[in-house]
């Protein structure tokens, strides 16, 4: 929350916490999901993913990028928003606002890999 202000540029928070993952891990991209895109109806990827190169952060090619499974999280996040569990997502600024919530949404992750079993049709 704190690091978002326009859906497609990250902004100096963002680029700040980047740079200290980057620097511990040389592999590490920034991804920003394009909230507007977020939906059934969309079938892309709302994905902008960033990479470091030269001590800046750009743009990684979209061709380059390649998402597994990408219809079968489409589908488990369609019926998390349909169930409204959904709602059970904690992150961990709420954590700190009220630290008897469960940040690693343990709860939430039991029903994701609920949806993802094979018994639900999916692998």
């Amino acid at each position: 929350r704190i690091c978002t202000q326009n859906k497609s540029i990250p902004t100096p928070c963002a680029l700040k916490i980047g740079d200290k993952i980057a620097e511990q891990c040389s592999g590490a991209v920034l991804l920003m999901l394009d909230g507007a895109k977020m939906s059934p109806e969309y079938r892309v990827p709302p994905i902008i993913m960033y990479e470091r190169k030269d001590s800046r952060w750009s743009v990684k090619d979209k061709h380059t990028i390649m998402l597994r499974q990408w219809e079968e999280t489409l589908s488990i996040a369609s019926q998390l928003l349909d169930s409204g569990d959904h709602a059970l997502l904690v992150d961990f600024d709420s954590h700190l606002d009220d630290i008897t919530r469960d940040w690693t949404n343990q709860k939430l992750n039991a029903k994701i890999a609920e949806l993802a079993s094979p018994a639900n049709g999916n692998v």
